[in-house]
């Protein structure tokens, strides 16, 4: 697994865990100021170590992990759990999640204002 690895670039440590699927993911998302070591944002090279805490906002929402093992490339699901503890927030219920801008058929491209909307509200959805 890698176990002589003292510290890892955030971005490569993101990938083994299966959090992001490819490395440009977890670098866009650090780029982003999506990726928190220790409640700091940091850039893809910042070196992690254990015992940090990684807040990230994967695609499937936020992750709240604690280094618990080292790796710099992607390794099955089973040895990557190994690598964190994980301590993220349950997802919202299904229910209660509002519906995104939904268009009424036949309305055409949408505008910029209309862009604008929707990614506000896409950011309201969870993202820190």
């Amino acid at each position: 697994m890698g176990d002589t690895l003292e510290r890892v670039r955030v971005d490569r440590w993101l990938l083994a865990t299966r959090t992001f699927k490819t490395r440009g993911l977890a670098q866009a998302a650090c780029v982003g100021g999506h990726v928190k070591v220790n409640g700091n944002t940091v850039k893809p090279s910042h070196l992690v170590a254990l015992g940090d805490e990684v807040r990230a906002l994967a695609p499937r929402g936020l992750r709240v992990l604690i280094v618990r093992g080292m790796a710099e490339k992607r390794l099955s699901a089973q040895l990557a759990a190994e690598l964190f503890e994980d301590k993220s927030p349950p997802p919202p219920p299904r229910e209660t999640t509002e519906p995104l801008a939904v268009r009424a058929r036949g309305a055409g491209r949408p505008t910029k204002a209309d862009r604008r909307a929707m990614a506000r509200a896409r950011l309201r959805r969870g993202y820190d």
